[in-house]
């Protein structure tokens, strides 16, 4: 399992489950506690952790404001995946860009993160 500092836990599991389509592992509302996984991901968690730790939540704000990703998901087609979840109304930083690792695009995942696609 990893984690990833949320915001709002409650929310971050919507917008997880909703909108990128990830399932649910496990959902505690009353304890603020949600694990998610991607359905490719072989039932790896990802735990949607409180950032009311103010050491959590300095972390989160600053790799945040670096413009760093919290997470990377692996994308066969970034542009497709980039057109699709802007459609759905999802952020990106910009338009897919390429490096020599390949194709990326940055979006907000709306609870305090930058999520990157890329795609080898």
């Amino acid at each position: 399992m990893c984690s990833i500092h949320v915001v709002d836990p409650a929310a971050a599991h919507e917008f997880y489950t909703g909108v990128l389509g990830f399932d649910t592992l496990l959902a505690m509302p009353e304890a603020s506690l949600f694990i998610v996984s991607s359905p490719d991901s072989g039932g790896v968690g990802l735990l949607l952790e409180p950032s009311d730790n103010p050491v959590a939540a300095a972390y989160r704000k600053g790799v945040y404001d670096a413009g760093m990703a919290a997470i990377v998901l692996g994308s066969p087609d970034v542009r497709a995946d980039y057109e699709r979840l802007s459609d759905a109304g999802i952020v990106f930083r910009g338009e897919p860009v390429e490096d020599p690792s390949g194709l990326m695009a940055d979006f907000e995942d709306t609870c305090g993160n930058l999520i990157r696609l890329h795609q080898d």
